[in-house]
């Protein structure tokens, strides 16, 4: 059971689910960043990047899927900074690849590996698939953790295809090659207020406001 509310230095309320004024983004990936920011400064929210109050912050994935992995970076910057703490985990699932690359998806072409190597082996692996098979899935976890262990944990999905070749200078990771089911353009293609209308990560933030609205 949730104890009695405590105020920590962020505004936030320590022992309750309500909606914190300032988190610490539990990720070292600028795109996450800057998305997430943009999607939750309407909300009044203040996101600070992790590495400016725990430099050099890593974490190792050891999680076998998405929500363990958010569940795990959370809950640890919650309890080594004192405040509440978003943990971020997505990726992309490509049936035809039997939901690869999934959890590895920013490690897909190997550790260290660009976002370009990633998408240059994932196209290699889609060479021979015809248009009809190629359906894949943007998936993200999203888990909000407390100092004091509180947790909440969302996920948020979005359908579409594995495009032939890239296209679009926008966005970060897969989206120059996933098409996005509802326009036909890429994410890459979209841009920045369209695709924070309708991505994965738009749609989990969404329902973790929601949830966050209702106190649970």
């Amino acid at each position: 059971m949730v104890g009695p509310e405590r105020h920590d230095a962020s505004g936030g309320v320590i022992g309750s689910r309500r909606q914190p004024s300032r988190i610490v983004l539990a990720t070292t990936n600028r795109g996450k960043l800057l998305e997430i920011r943009a999607l939750l400064a309407p909300r009044g929210i203040d996101v600070v990047q992790v590495d400016t109050v725990l430099p050099g912050w890593t974490l190792a994935e050891g999680g076998t899927t998405f929500a363990e992995n958010a569940r795990a970076k959370a809950v640890d910057v919650a309890r080594r900074t004192g405040v509440p703490a978003l943990g971020d985990d997505s990726g992309l699932e490509v049936d035809a690849l039997g939901g690869a690359p999934s959890i590895r998806s920013a490690r897909y072409a190997g550790e260290g590996a660009t976002d370009a190597m990633n998408v240059a082996k994932l196209l290699e692996a889609m060479r021979d698939v015809p248009i009809g098979n190629r359906r894949a899935t943007f998936r993200c976890a999203l888990a909000l953790a407390w100092p004091d262990g509180t947790v909440v944990e969302v996920e948020g999905r979005c359908d579409g295809t594995i495009a032939l070749a890239p296209r679009g200078d926008g966005g970060f990771g897969y989206d120059p090659v996933v098409v996005d089911e509802a326009t036909g353009l890429t994410f890459a293609e979209l841009g920045a207020d369209a695709k924070n209308t309708s991505s994965h990560r738009a749609r989990a933030l969404a329902a973790l406001g929601a949830r966050l609205e209702r106190g649970a």
